[in-house]
């Protein structure tokens, strides 16, 4: 995957927040050739998302051959409580400010939706709510477990406090930032 990808940013963040010891390998243009590279033992470790790891290296994980040792996330996700969690490993406050811009622009505000600037707030709530409702909504719910999708939807006033966090970034950190990422 590419430079800006969450498969690159993440072990990079890692290294230089917590002494991670990895070495990124960029250049896979996917899930299936960064597998493939994994199997015939030219990568050692991969970053993905939990949900994509359990539909994607499913073989993997079953056979023991893929061992998931570090959550890359604020808080563990439910069904891995026994691995530990990234942040928490971070030392300094800086440390902390900076996985957190990390994690904040790979997780779900990577994929959200979005109402165009100028929309009034008395829309936002109500598209908000809507969303909220569908997410709770039981033949949905049953659709999502169904198909084997994991939804864990972040509400849309977490979103945006995500996005204003990032924005809040000093200089100095933006700079120290593009240079771990680059």
């Amino acid at each position: 995957m590419g430079a800006g990808s969450g498969a690159d940013d993440i072990p990079k963040i890692l290294a230089a927040t917590i002494n991670l010891p990895a070495q990124v390998v960029s250049g896979y243009k996917g899930t299936a050739e960064t597998r493939l590279a994994f199997n015939n033992g030219e990568i050692h470790a991969t970053s993905n998302s939990w949900e994509s790891t359990k539909s994607t290296w499913r073989n993997e994980l079953d056979s023991g051959n893929l061992r998931v040792v570090l959550q890359a996330n604020f808080r563990s996700h439910p069904e891995l409580t026994h691995i530990p969690v990234a942040y928490n490993m971070a030392k300094s406050d800086e440390a902390k400010i900076l996985m957190a811009t990390v994690l904040r622009a790979n997780s779900p505000t990577v994929r959200p939706f979005v109402a165009p600037p100028g929309t009034p707030n008395e829309r936002v709530q109500i598209l908000r709510k809507a969303f909220a409702d569908t997410m709770k909504d039981p033949e949905f719910v049953a659709e999502t477990k169904k198909a084997r999708l994991d939804i864990e939807p972040a509400d849309g006033a977490e979103l945006e406090q995500n996005v204003r966090e990032i924005f809040k970034l000093e200089p100095a950190l933006i700079n120290k930032l593009k240079e771990i990422l680059k």
